[in-house]
């Protein structure tokens, strides 16, 4: 493995780097985006258990808050529920943007290692090809060895950033699209919460 790092040339330093922090950013959205952290099953049975008992005051909104995005989405409906449905919905609404964004952190940065990761393979490429076209032009075509040297550095590097780029690319759009599942489901229950708690819609 060290061999054909070495044989890939210093344009492996960058796809290294990528590759670890593609694979980094790979494991902490794994950790970070499991469903019971960011939908629990049991907070909104629970909110409506504290709803019917009359005792979501200040204390519970503020654990509900700090229980998991979707709590704090809930909590910004709960906490200014007395206001009036428009104020209710738009306090979620921006409860909402700032969850979203916590969501889809670090998504940014896989994305562009996704899309530069096969450009620094071909930037590989093209250093390794001037290094073939330089030793044709020092020493003609009766080395195969010298020859061999660039060609394998422009072979390597582009099989190295399209092996870094792939992977990086399919766990972007995984965790594009689960963020975009977590978000329909938060809006529904949040819809769900205004209707409830203003008699547009029956408790379940």
């Amino acid at each position: 493995m060290f061999e054909l790092i070495k044989n890939g040339g210093w344009m492996m330093i960058p796809i290294i780097l990528c590759s670890i922090g593609a694979m980094g950013i790979i494991a902490e959205r794994f950790w970070s985006l499991q469903r019971k952290k960011i939908l629990p099953p049991e907070l909104v049975p629970h909110i409506w258990k504290l709803y019917r008992a009359q005792k979501l005051d200040e204390a519970a909104i503020r654990r509900i808050k700090l229980s998991s995005p979707l709590g704090a989405i809930l909590a910004a409906g709960l906490a200014n529920s007395q206001h009036g449905r428009d104020v209710m919905k738009s306090s979620i609404e921006e409860a909402g943007h700032q969850v979203v964004h916590e969501l889809e952190t670090y998504l940014n940065a896989l994305g562009t290692i996704a899309s530069i990761s096969p450009l620094l393979g071909l930037l590989g490429t093209v250093i390794g090809m001037i290094k073939v076209f330089s030793a044709i032009m020092l020493h003609g075509v009766g080395d195969p060895g010298i020859l061999a040297g660039g060609i394998s550095e422009a072979l390597i590097t582009t099989a190295a950033g399209l092996t870094v780029a792939i992977p990086s690319l399919v766990f972007y759009r995984y965790f594009e699209r689960l963020v975009d599942e977590y978000v329909v489901r938060m809006e529904e229950e949040s819809l769900r919460l205004i209707d409830i708690m203003h008699g547009d819609r029956e408790e379940v």
